[in-house]
């Protein structure tokens, strides 16, 4: 069978770091199968979907490497959706039910206080036409709820293994709201079917809903509807750093903020990609990498946990390994291209790509000079070397220490200061030539420059 997986994200706001891992996890099973990731937008609810979300989903996947192969609009697919329902209904899977939100609410409140459990009783499969005519004259419109079998449904699981949910002990699902909107679960096997997904991967809170599911698929396929049931990968959820389910700011930490907070895409996706698994915690070389190199086997069965400090860690190391090539386009864009030796001596002191304007402030000024000591600075400026290499630093130093008896710290950081008015930054023996002679002997002086 070849693997075809998708995302199905709804357009009613931003895509987070949950949603993320979902289409990551989805994307990189394919690519390492040689398979297609599709991108099948659920704008059902077409009060809440907007343009807007449904672009911004669009840049942050492409953003992150997550290109698609196929993309849909499901709210452009509600003639297989009604089509779908009729076949359900006419094999008798698909009921309507006329008890209104309070009345169902009612009777889960009975049913616990008797200590049963609070499974929907079936009460509309016995309404006589009469009744119902009587609430369709009293304006109910029904919901419309599919019969499930109640049997244990089975199946093999890519993540969890063998997996069993006994669909006796579940409410029979609400497809269809009483204004008629489908909600997500039909529309969803229905378009599995049509696009021959051949793997659904998503979260393990999932599970039980999988149940249903397989049922719905099987009613259609048996009902004449062409297709497969998918095989199903349900991982582990996502927790905070202290193993507690993540915060409601840190759940909801959204990718567009991430990339305006400096994250790189290589870092978000190395990082949601590799937590979790047996893989080491580092950057991957490329997204296409991570995709190669994905297995299920790898993921462990305890919650994965999203650590703000491993994405940090991960983000300075993408950024210390990036190439002058590949760093140029944003050097000018912030107009810090001081050319690639500029690139080779400060990019390991990165945290996020934007900490390179400073950098360039160094070099080419201004800076305004911390002189402490003013005969230690004027005895350092006298001894500056005509020629600035890369050999400068150690034989003026030298020279500075023997004269001056400083040694150490007391040698190298009051240099450090004058040059740069900071206490620490990158290699002071790449970066003097860099910064030139005329400026060396300008803030020795305490000019600024």
């Amino acid at each position: 069978m070849s693997v075809k997986v998708r995302f199905a994200p709804s357009p009613t706001g931003k895509l987070h770091v949950g949603n993320v891992r979902t289409a990551l996890v989805n994307w990189m099973f394919a690519k390492g199968q040689g398979g297609a990731f599709v991108l099948r937008i659920d704008d059902t609810d077409l009060a809440r979907s907007t343009p807007e979300y449904e672009q911004g989903i669009e840049d942050d996947l492409r953003w992150l490497g997550l290109v698609w192969d196929e993309r849909h609009n499901q709210s452009r697919r509600f003639d297989r959706y009604e089509a779908a329902a009729a076949a359900l209904k006419a094999a008798g899977r698909l009921y309507a039910c006329y008890e209104t939100a309070e009345e169902l609410d009612r009777r889960r409140k009975v049913q616990l206080s008797r200590g049963l459990p609070p499974i929907y009783d079936r009460a509309a499969l016995s309404l006589t036409p009469d009744e119902i005519a009587a609430f369709e004259t009293e304006g109910r419109r029904p919901h419309w709820r599919f019969r499930l079998e109640g049997r244990r449904v089975a199946w093999e699981d890519l993540s969890r293994g063998h997996a069993e949910v006994d669909t006796a002990s579940m409410s029979d699902p609400v497809l269809i709201r009483e204004d008629g909107l489908f909600l997500y679960t039909l529309p969803s096997v229905v378009d599995d079917l049509d696009m021959a997904i051949s793997h659904v991967i998503r979260g393990e809170d999932h599970v039980t809903n999988t149940g249903a599911q397989i049922e719905i698929f099987e009613a259609l396929i048996d009902a004449g509807w062409a297709g497969t049931v998918p095989g199903f990968a349900h991982m582990p959820l996502l927790v905070g750093a202290d193993g507690q389910a993540l915060s409601k700011r840190l759940g909801s930490l959204s990718i567009a903020e991430m990339r305006d907070q400096g994250q790189e895409p290589i870092a978000i996706v190395s990082h949601l990609g590799r937590i979790g698994t047996s893989d080491p915690l580092e950057v991957a070389d490329s997204i296409e990498a991570l995709g190669a190199g994905f297995a299920f086997e790898k993921m462990g069965r305890s919650p994965a946990r999203y650590d703000t400090a491993d994405l940090e860690r991960l983000n300075a190391q993408a950024l210390h390994a990036m190439s002058y090539d590949a760093a140029r386009p944003r050097l000018t864009v912030l107009d810090a291209d001081l050319g690639e030796a500029f690139w080779e001596v400060v990019r390991a002191n990165l945290q996020k790509f934007a900490d390179v304007v400073e950098m360039a402030r160094l070099v080419r000024g201004p800076v305004t000079p911390v002189i402490e000591d003013a005969a230690f600075a004027e005895t350092a400026a006298r001894l500056l070397p005509d020629t600035i290499d890369a050999g400068t630093w150690s034989s003026w130093t030298e020279a500075v220490k023997a004269e001056t008896g400083a040694k150490g710290r007391a040698l190298f950081q009051p240099l450090r200061l004058g040059l740069t008015g900071q206490t620490h930054g990158p290699e002071m023996a790449a970066l003097i030539p860099l910064i030139g002679r005329e400026r060396i002997a300008a803030r020795l002086k305490g000019e600024t420059a």
